[in-house]
């Protein structure tokens, strides 16, 4: 193997493994037990990412490179494709959907190149919808983010970010005034459907500010579990549980901790 470039060494080792006398572990993997396994290596390549430390970006984006080929390996030995058919299907597909790089159309900008990208593609799915490319299972708010992407590539978007934010307030006044009614009425399908026109429209104004809704969400996650983490430490300083204090005590400590928090603690 030491001959092969990197890359083939890989696939040389995934076969290996699946190989009779290889691993009985990695013998006894089919597609649907990978599922799980690509989806926790892509996350952690995104979290890396956000890191920005090189070493850990180049481990996890490996460990998600071997989820690849080595479920192309399976593949390869259903005798569907190799992963030598992947690379070649990309390739293709990459050249052809731009012809601004590789042909000789002209764009001015890159939402000419998303404009066209879509136009490619659905001419090479025939008659599927523009959102049919959409995976099903993506996690709800990068879905709202991407299908508000292919609505604005045909011409379907608002103008100004000042509108989508018009619209965010009108989705949360809607949602405010379910709230307002009888209990009855705020336990049934109707919140549940305005609540998700807010966070539909709070998607799509993050597209319009250039902001990635999962990114922002995850920050935000992180800050309230800086926050509150630094709240159960002061607790126990004082020799106090959570649990047992007061509203007006726990939001006392929730200001300390963003107090500490923008003095960089």
């Amino acid at each position: 193997m030491s001959d092969h470039t990197p890359f083939e060494q890989l696939v040389a080792l995934c076969a290996r493994l699946r190989a009779p006398g290889g691993c009985p572990w990695d013998r006894q993997q089919t597609l649907d037990s990978l599922r799980t396994y690509v989806i926790e290596e892509a996350y952690e390549v995104v979290e890396s990412m956000s890191e920005g430390e090189p070493q850990g970006l180049a481990g996890e984006l490996g460990d998600l490179l071997f989820q690849i080929v080595f479920v192309a390996q399976i593949a390869s030995e259903k005798g569907w494709f190799d992963i030598h058919e992947v690379c070649r299907q990309v390739h293709a597909k990459m050249v052809r959907r731009h012809p601004h790089v590789f042909g000789d159309r002209a764009v001015n900008g890159a939402a000419d190149v998303v404009r066209n990208w879509e136009a490619i593609k659905q001419g090479e799915n025939g008659q599927r919808g523009a959102l049919d490319g959409v995976p099903r299972h993506l996690p709800a708010l990068l879905k709202a983010l991407r299908i508000t992407e292919k609505a604005a590539a045909l011409g379907f978007d608002w103008e100004r970010v000042e509108d989508v934010a018009a619209k965010v307030r009108e989705e949360v006044e809607e949602l405010a005034q379910v709230l307002a009614t009888r209990p009855s009425v705020r336990q049934g399908e109707r919140v549940r459907g305005e609540l998700g026109d807010v966070l539909f429209a709070l998607a799509n104004l993050a597209r319009h500010l250039e902001i990635d809704p999962e990114v922002a969400l995850q920050e935000a996650n992180a800050r309230f579990s800086a926050r509150f983490a630094h709240m159960e430490r002061a607790a126990r300083q004082r020799g106090r549980d959570l649990r047992q204090m007061t509203m007006a005590e726990l939001n006392a400590l929730w200001e300390a901790a963003k107090i500490a928090e923008r003095a960089g603690e």
